[in-house]
């Protein structure tokens, strides 16, 4: 008759050792298979159908990922799935640590020598602690994601692409001690294409004057001339739109982050884009999410001062080629007054984004992920929606692998003082078509059937003036004085 207990009184005790080392590597390569050898074949295949089931969960990720990327790291991201996934992996620990002890119970190390005795409680305790600490370890990082999600993106409403673009508004927060709640300091509206990924960053001066507002917003309702200095008590600019809807929540009754709305109005109006969702980013902590990262790397232009405009200049971040910044030195390049125009530093500012966008890999997230997290929800602030966060990861993912192109509303093509509204939404028109030319070339030189892409005044509001928008090119051509790319820029 079979037994499950064989009789090792013949074995020697060398045999004997290996066997006992033979069974915990089994354990630890394939567990169960220790049990189908020597123990309870019940128990070994049940382990075996709980390794089973998490293959095919694994191959169907895969399969899912490679037809629909963006269906699938929803799913993975979704806090109902990470919550189960967290409970599987603590589940798996506690079952893998039990098979590890019943590998060890079927060696029979009371048979054993003492030195060899020795040698297996050692390394049986070894690899559960591995196995287990791995398996905890993640359950770790996968809670921590969770709340990662749940705390930053929360329950933002859905909001569909608009004629194929998402329009992200990236606000750079500037509060502190010297300043009355938080007043944009960086304005930049990143318009996505919904099917590429391909991006334009729209960069607008804070102190651009005069601002409109779509009719029928409560901001235009207050304002219908736009926001000017004989209709409201100060700091009548862009970046004052901000401040002004914080202080008067009665316009936007209901709304968490009236702020933010009334900026998107004021997006809105002088671009003619409608605006899906906000990136609200506390410039004071934003050093803390680089360092999170490991710095960035970038070709600095010229001499940027590190202090400086009410406050002494502590040092310089000197020019030159592949210069790594840690967030301190970064978040300076990125903010610095001293010496320069706000244009100037709106520049910098998207060379950050962009060497961010660049550099930011996967193997960086996954290695560092418990930094980026615990950095990010003391740093950003958005309504995009936790269901989205797969569709804007897999934009992304393809963002990463095209150049960034970008439109800046500043002098001397526009006056901030008293701006061509006009003349603003037919560059950035110009500017988006020329995103989508360069998508459509890209296509027809692959030798793939294409769709005419949609012209950029369908992405905006028709201008009605004189101004004359550029014809659309089916060609990549080298862009305007006026529309840039950022990697003329700087090399990020």
């Amino acid at each position: 008759m079979p037994q499950d207990k064989p009789d090792l009184r013949n074995l020697s005790e060398p045999v004997r050792f290996k066997r006992a080392l033979t069974l915990l590597l089994m354990t630890l390569i394939l567990p169960g298979s220790a049990q189908i050898a020597a123990g309870s074949k019940r128990a070994g295949r049940w382990a075996w159908r709980v390794i089973g089931g998490i293959v095919a969960i694994v191959v169907f990720l895969i399969v899912l990922s490679l037809i629909w990327r963006a269906g699938a790291i929803n799913l993975m991201v979704s806090p109902t799935t990470l919550r189960l996934v967290q409970i599987l992996l603590i589940v798996l620990a506690i079952g893998w640590a039990a098979l590890f002890v019943d590998a060890y119970r079927l060696g029979r190390p009371l048979t054993l020598e003492r030195k060899h005795r020795l040698t297996t409680s050692i390394l049986d305790g070894a690899l559960i602690v591995l196995v287990v600490g791995a398996l905890i370890w993640g359950s770790t990082i996968v809670s921590t994601q969770r709340d990662f999600v749940a705390s930053v993106f929360g329950n933002g409403k859905k909001s569909e692409a608009d004629k194929g673009r998402y329009n992200v508004l990236l606000l750079g927060g500037d509060s502190g001690a010297d300043r009355v709640g938080t007043r944009p300091d960086s304005i930049t509206l990143a318009s996505i294409d919904a099917n590429t990924g391909r991006a334009v960053l729209i960069g607008l001066p804070r102190n651009m004057a005069r601002v409109p507002f779509p009719a029928g917003t409560a901001m235009n309702k207050q304002f219908p001339d736009g926001f000017r200095w004989k209709d409201c008590a100060e700091n009548c600019l862009l970046n004052g739109v901000y401040t002004y809807g914080a202080g008067h929540p009665a316009l936007f009754p209901g709304d968490p982050n009236p702020g933010v709305t009334a900026t998107k109005q004021a997006v809105e109006g002088v671009t003619g884009l409608k605006v899906n969702y906000h990136v609200l980013i506390d410039l004071a902590g934003f050093r803390d999410l680089l360092n999170a990262v490991g710095g960035i790397t970038l070709d600095v232009g010229k001499r940027v001062p590190i202090g400086g405009i009410g406050s002494p200049i502590k040092g310089y971040i000197e020019p030159g080629k592949n210069q790594h910044l840690d967030g301190y030195h970064a978040l300076w390049f990125a903010r610095s007054r001293a010496g320069a125009t706000d244009y100037e530093r709106m520049t910098r500012q998207k060379c950050v984004m962009t060497a961010m966008l660049n550099q930011l890999s996967p193997q960086t997230v996954l290695t560092k992920f418990q930094g980026i997290a615990k950095a990010s929800k003391k740093v950003v602030n958005t309504d995009i929606p936790a269901g989205d966060l797969g569709t804007f990861t897999d934009l992304a993912l393809d963002s990463k692998k095209l150049p960034v192109s970008s439109f800046s509303a500043v002098p001397p093509l526009i006056k901030t003082g008293n701006p061509d509204f006009e003349l603003i939404r037919t560059k950035v028109a110009e500017a988006i078509s020329k995103s989508e030319a360069l998508d459509k070339a890209s296509k027809d030189g692959d030798g793939k059937t294409t769709n005419t892409p949609s012209s950029s005044t369908s992405t905006t509001k028709k201008p009605t003036t004189s101004a004359k928008p550029g014809k659309t090119s089916t060609t990549p051509s080298k862009p305007g004085n006026d529309v840039d790319d950022v990697a003329s820029i700087c090399k990020a």
